[in-house]
């Protein structure tokens, strides 16, 4: 890694959709798969979500390996009963939520940009325009990949093998 520029990823503390206080250790020992998005959210989550849980499920017994979550940009809105409720759609994921300060410091050390727009069509009254990056952390918790929205599902389910268990590629 280009020493030059900071890494990507670290530690936070955040609360599942369980209400359940965690760490990124809480992850440690499988591979973890962390997507940036928000419930309300009406085209890129739901695609992006269904796309990785069509991914995880090609995989068959390889997905056992990882553990996906779902970090909101939007913690005003996505209490833990709310990610539950919205993550009952794609049950492989774990939502993780907490205070605007701990949200902000995950952003950050993901670099994921995130931030309030106005919406009209939202009841709300607004979006929350964000990264569509998913990143794939380690056994370890360190950033081993990182994968774009506009890979295919193919593409992805490859790229996820190749690192889960490289000697299952053809």
């Amino acid at each position: 890694m280009n020493s030059s520029r900071p890494p990507v990823g670290g530690s936070f503390q955040l609360t599942d959709h369980h209400g359940r206080a965690v760490t990124e250790a809480s992850y440690h020992g499988r591979f973890a798969l962390l997507f940036f998005g928000f419930t309300h959210c009406r085209v890129v989550c739901p695609r992006a979500l269904t796309k990785l849980s069509g991914v995880l499920n090609a995989l068959g017994p390889l997905a056992d390996r990882v553990q996906p979550l779902y970090i909101t940009v939007d913690p005003e809105r996505d209490t833990p009963d709310v990610m539950r409720t919205f993550l009952g759609t794609y049950p492989r994921f774990t939502g993780l939520t907490g205070s605007r300060e701990q949200i902000d410091a995950v952003k950050q050390a993901f670099r994921v940009f995130a931030e309030r727009a106005v919406d009209p069509d939202d009841k709300n009254g607004y979006a929350v325009p964000h990264t569509a990056i998913t990143y794939l952390l380690g056994p370890d918790g360190e950033l081993v990949a990182h994968f774009t929205d506009a890979l295919t599902a193919e593409d992805l389910r490859v790229r996820l093998q190749g690192h889960l268990d490289p000697a299952t590629l053809p």
